[in-house]
């Protein structure tokens, strides 16, 4: 018989944590701006029932990364990415958009395929660690070949980070001058050549 694999899930109250949630197929949903927009109102549906700080967030166009801190007292993340994907994928459907093929375990769980099943999510250990994974999303569409600059990604925090200070507008950008990115210095004009 072959063996399962087991995952835990870190359940710490009040923790921050960082997520990738992944459509189905890994489909290109979020090019469409009535995606964008009903996610939207699928995220801020749920968090306005379910209070969480949004820390960090950058959506592509198959995916999106980002960092939550819930509230004192309350580990429950999976419900909340359960209601959020719920509900997103009702207005979806509705819209008669687009759906992956599911496959058998789908099917008999009566799953939809707008989304993939599972969710990576890391509990944040530190400020460091918090550091690196906001590094990370901010720079993700330049990772990916969407823009050249992580300034020019309409779908993130990273906006709200420069204007508050904590980073630089040219940061992570491919046309500047060298900028510490996960860590590590980067010759960004080097780098696009």
């Amino acid at each position: 018989m072959p063996c399962m694999s087991r995952y835990a899930r870190s359940w710490t109250p009040g923790g921050t944590f960082f997520f990738t949630v992944v459509t189905g197929s890994r489909e290109r949903l979020f090019v469409q701006a009535r995606c964008r927009r009903w996610l939207k109102e699928a995220y801020a549906a749920i968090e306005a029932k379910r209070p969480f700080d949004t820390v960090a967030f950058c959506l592509l166009p198959d995916h999106l990364h980002c960092i939550w801190t819930l509230p004192e007292g309350d580990s429950d993340y999976p419900m909340w990415w359960k209601l959020i994907k719920e509900r997103f994928t009702r207005i979806y459907l509705r819209e008669e958009m687009f759906e992956s093929r599911r496959n058998a375990s789908k099917e008999r769980r009566g799953e939809r395929g707008v989304w993939q099943r599972r969710y990576w999510e890391h509990m944040v250990r530190d400020e460091e660690d918090l550091r690196r994974l906001c590094d990370y999303i901010h720079y993700n569409p330049v990772k990916h070949g969407l823009v050249r600059c992580a300034h020019e990604w309409p779908y993130s925090t990273l906006p709200r980070y420069v204007a508050q200070g904590i980073y630089p507008r040219e940061w992570g950008c491919s046309c500047c001058a060298p900028t510490e990115v996960f860590g590590w210095m980067v010759d960004n004009a080097a780098a696009s050549e």
